[in-house]
């Protein structure tokens, strides 16, 4: 049923049911004492002094919290400024009240005063120190809380701004790679243009369907390796137009692995990589080869190329790959693993581990 309420009223019927339950056991604290020492508890009696003096406190939370706020931030000396007067009123305050509903409902009982003068002046000395030690403990209670909202409302602050930041940085590298690849592809059209226009004209087209595919993907960090394979054979069909008979592709993955959440537009800058430094340069035909499989909780995505090899040690990575790594690192930290090697039939693999974590298609 508490679900159902509004957030405030959930919160008032929560104070409520702390503040009674508190009442209640000091209540039944007094009574047990008072069968204790020999004397019949007087129930009726001792549940009108707690709930009153409980509800009372209840009802001063919210002054008591914002008199927390005043000095909150302010230093110690502004602190004890506002609340030192602050405790001795609110207490003083609340005793007064407590005893003056207490002697209206119940009376002086067994008490040995006769005047509501002489009953406030006994009960002041026993009780106006643990109502100042109430404030006290209220108001500690009450900034603790504060302090905590404070540091969640910071860290899902920190959060959002981190989440931003990096969603912010994807982009910028995404929009690093697009236009690298874009501008392979247009020299290629270019250079078909005049010589083959038939085939200029198919690039073209094979490029305005990776480019549609592109954007309605845009604001997406991860998608289903499924769509990620779309991707990748627009992607081949250009290179296919390029390449003619020099090149032959292959894509080797598992069904299990097509729903596997991968980076958005990981696959082409590997294969771009494998077709400039591999097969491009190579006189021979060349082959591709794309595969990918599940390896317990590990998705691995291989691109392997017969082409020419490794550069040389000490040679920088070309942009594809070093912004693969940085993705890489921003989504996954360590979670996730790139590796470049020589295949032993000559050639490169370039594997890839990420985190197996399945998206809808």
């Amino acid at each position: 049923m508490a679900r159902f309420l509004p957030a405030r009223m959930r919160g008032a019927v929560v104070a409520f049911g702390f503040w009674t339950l508190l009442a209640l056991s000091y209540a039944l604290s007094s009574g047990l004492s008072s069968i204790g020492e020999g004397n019949p508890p007087a129930w009726p009696r001792q549940l009108t002094w707690s709930l009153a003096d409980y509800w009372l406190w209840m009802l001063l939370v919210p002054l008591v919290g914002w008199l927390g706020r005043q000095g909150a931030t302010r230093g110690w000396r502004r602190f004890l400024a506002v609340h030192v007067p602050a405790s001795l009123g609110v207490a003083l305050a609340q005793l007064f009240a407590h005893l003056l509903l207490y002697w209206w409902l119940c009376g002086p009982g067994r008490m040995p005063v006769h005047t509501l003068g002489d009953y406030l002046r006994m009960q002041f000395a026993y009780n106006f120190h643990f109502a100042l030690l109430t404030y006290w403990v209220v108001l500690a209670v009450l900034r603790g809380l504060e302090s905590r909202r404070h540091l969640r409302d910071e860290r899902l602050r920190n959060a959002r701004l981190e989440t931003q930041l990096v969603q912010a940085q994807l982009q910028a590298l995404r929009m690093q790679l697009q236009p690298h690849f874009l501008f392979n592809t247009l020299n290629a059209i270019s250079a078909l243009a005049l010589a083959d226009p038939l085939q200029a004209r198919l690039m073209i087209a094979r490029l305005s369907d990776f480019l549609r595919l592109t954007l309605e993907e845009r604001h997406a960090p991860q998608v289903p390796l499924a769509r990620e394979l779309e991707f990748l054979r627009c992607y081949l069909d250009i290179q296919q137009v390029r390449f003619q008979d020099r090149l032959s592709t292959r894509l080797d993955v598992d069904d299990d692995t097509l729903h596997a959440a991968v980076p958005n537009l990981i696959l082409q800058p590997l294969v771009e990589n494998a077709l400039r430094h591999g097969l491009l340069a190579k006189a021979e035909p060349g082959s591709l080869h794309v595969a990918g499989r599940r390896d317990g909780e590990v998705l691995v995505l291989c691109v392997d190329d017969d082409g020419l090899g490794l550069p040389p040690e000490g040679a920088s990575e070309g942009i594809g790959l070093a912004n693969t790594r940085a993705r890489l690192a921003m989504l996954f930290g360590d979670g996730a693993r790139l590796d470049l090697r020589r295949r032993d039939g000559g050639g490169t693999r370039v594997e890839l581990r990420l985190p197996f974590r399945e998206l809808a298609a």
